[in-house]
């Protein structure tokens, strides 16, 4: 029986010909390979080789033995190839999901961390609606998904990613533009637009008028945080919007005011109960929640214009 090393000596002298090029290509010394040689033949008791001016050639009755060896060499050899294919996610699809509100601006900064180490990992990315988050995971279609709320579901388990804010948003040249910060009671003199407060999301924005006892009246709908923003940079009317959908500038066109009241909301990444997580999701996972926690207030959007309203 012989070992990995001897094997692995066997097929570097069988490769170079010579002691000393054997030692040179497992970088260990040339009396060690020549006795190492010379003990597998005595144990085996087989010539492995002959020497010929100075150079060693398999015998004719080792011949089957090196094309063993040889395949031995050729699985290890394989087996390294999807190592390093797994390692550089070549073999994996990373399949997530997210809600608009985290989507827009907070995955693809996560997914630009998560290439860096995985440069040939598939991605698949869906944006999704509640209703459509939950088959995503339990029927198999995905691994994760991003959420602004959590829900009661005995198929799913969620973990914490961020907590966040809600802002103000107006367009440009509007009378509250440049304001540091406004109240709901000002807010609700304007135009609303919005999500439906009997959406889970739009219940978020609702929230601090209810609290407020105030009148949430959204004269324009939106299904998603992305049209809400857009219709307010049309100049449709302002809008309370989440501190992600507008982060590090990501909705241009309009400016974000804080709000005066406590505003805060929690985010979570929602999984298949008890389906294993791997490598890929968790290393998502981690540098979606890092881009999430990093968000503060002068990351919520890019330097703000002077629009010709107020330039005059």
């Amino acid at each position: 029986m012989m070992t990995l090393r001897q094997v692995e000596v066997i097929r570097a002298v069988m490769v170079t010909g010579t002691i000393g090029g054997a030692a040179k290509l497992l970088n260990v010394s040339a009396p060690g390979i020549s006795r190492l040689v010379k003990y597998t033949e005595k144990s085996l008791g087989i010539r492995f080789f002959q020497r010929q001016n100075g150079r060693y050639f398999p015998t004719p009755e080792a011949q089957n033995i090196f094309e063993q060896i040889n395949g031995v060499y050729k699985k290890v050899d394989d087996l390294s190839e999807i190592i390093s294919k797994i390692g550089h996610g070549a073999l994996s699809e990373l399949r997530i999901g997210s809600v608009p509100s985290i989507s827009q601006v907070m995955v693809p900064r996560a997914i630009e961390q998560v290439r860096r180490r995985y440069p040939d990992l598939r991605i698949d990315i869906n944006i999704l609606k509640l209703e459509e988050a939950i088959d995503y995971l339990l029927l198999g279609r995905g691994d994760c998904v991003a959420m602004s709320y959590r829900l009661e579901h005995p198929g799913l388990d969620f973990m914490p990613l961020a907590s966040g804010e809600l802002f103000c948003i107006v367009p440009e040249g509007h009378e509250l533009a440049g304001r540091k910060q406004v109240s709901a009671k000002e807010i609700i003199r304007y135009p609303l637009i919005g999500i439906d407060p009997n959406d889970p999301y739009g219940r978020i924005m609702a929230e601090i008028f209810a609290r407020n006892k105030l009148k949430y009246d959204i004269t324009i709908r939106a299904r998603f945080g992305t049209t809400v923003c857009a219709l307010v940079k049309a100049g449709l009317g302002i809008a309370v919007i989440d501190q992600f959908t507008v982060a590090h500038g990501g909705y241009p066109g309009v400016e974000v005011i804080r709000i005066v009241e406590p505003t805060r909301f929690d985010t979570y990444v929602a999984v298949k109960r008890g389906a294993p997580l791997s490598l890929h999701i968790e290393h998502f996972i981690d540098c979606l929640r890092t881009e999430m926690r990093a968000v503060g207030p002068h990351k919520i959007a890019a330097a703000k214009p002077v629009s010709r309203a107020r330039k005059r």
